[in-house]
């Protein structure tokens, strides 16, 4: 169970960063608490205390968004629900929508925010893949002998490890900064025990650009999670298909690649049978999601014995 002495909700960072450096290192920062609360019970975390716990949840910027060039600016507390539901934001970045599906239910998803799932650092996380693929940029702010100090960090450098990243100590990630994937068409495939209320076992976010005349890809973006320590880009399986045309072999080959990067320590050869369909299906239904279809290409995802 959760114990704390103060609870505090701030309405601004000054004041957030004031009570950080009031309370030194016994206290907790949370949004929406969704992580923290099952985390802490019997069999987990157990009895967690803190002398203060301070809800960031009421600071009003960090829950606004805006284009900015072909940029999308985000506030950490950005709510999963906003991305499953708002129309601005399905219309830059649909893939977060079709992620948000796939996230708990309809309660948490509205407490759960965007960047307590990506600080939480899980490699199972479902907002990171998609966030990763949009080459995701975070905020990370500070106070300092009465001024907020501010730097950045992409994602893939943010994260080091299950549960583990670079935030410092009294350090708050206030935005997340992402592309705007207009003209993309995208994707997100995910497994676990269950279809929904449950950590992914693997799960994939695709985007695709195809050329004018629909024969080529022009850009690919695959991003996995849930098969080692941090999720990834593939970076190998996207180079093999961008600039080429639309085949099937190649998609197979960008597959095949792809099934490497599995470093879990259980079901293994599951993951990489799971993997190799994710990307495979991923891609096509990228490219269905710009209304384009493939008669010559195989969709059918059949059991790959061997994976090279």
């Amino acid at each position: 169970m959760l114990y704390y002495d103060q609870y505090h909700v701030p309405e601004t960072l000054d004041e957030a960063f004031d009570l950080i450096h009031t309370n030194g290192g016994n206290y907790k920062v949370l949004a929406g608490a969704t992580d923290l609360l099952p985390w802490a019970r019997e069999g987990r975390g157990g009895d967690v205390n803190y002398e203060s716990v301070i809800d960031i949840s009421k600071i009003n910027d960090l829950s606004k968004w805006q284009l900015q060039g072909n940029r999308i600016n985000l506030g950490a507390n950005v709510t999963i629900s906003q991305l499953l539901n708002n129309p601005f934001l399905r219309k830059h970045i649909p893939v977060m929508a079709k992620s948000a599906v796939w996230f708990a239910d309809d309660q948490i998803r509205e407490q759960a925010t965007l960047g307590g799932n990506l600080v939480n650092a899980s490699p199972a996380a479902d907002a990171t893949p998609p966030m990763l693929a949009m080459n995701a940029e975070l905020t990370l702010e500070r106070k300092q002998k009465g001024k907020i100090i501010q730097r950045k960090l992409p994602l893939d450098e943010f994260l080091t490890g299950p549960g583990k990243t670079r935030l410092e100590a009294g350090e708050l990630v206030t935005r997340v900064e992402c592309d705007s994937m207009l003209g993309y068409g995208s994707a997100f495939e995910k497994v676990g025990h269950r279809r929904s209320l449950v950590l992914s076992t693997v799960c994939l976010a695709a985007l695709v650009s195809l050329s004018d005349d629909g024969q080529e890809f022009e850009d690919v973006r695959l991003a996995l999670g849930g098969v080692g320590p941090v999720p990834i880009r593939l970076k190998e399986s996207e180079a093999c298909l961008i600039s080429q045309p639309i085949d099937s072999d190649l998609i197979d080959k960008s597959a095949v690649l792809a099934v490497k990067h599995v470093q879990s320590r259980t079901r293994q050869e599951y993951r990489r049978e799971v993997v190799y369909n994710f990307v495979k299906r991923g891609i096509l239904g990228a490219c269905k999601d710009l209304n384009t279809t493939f008669a010559d290409i195989d969709t059918d995802m059949k059991h790959r014995g061997n994976y090279g």
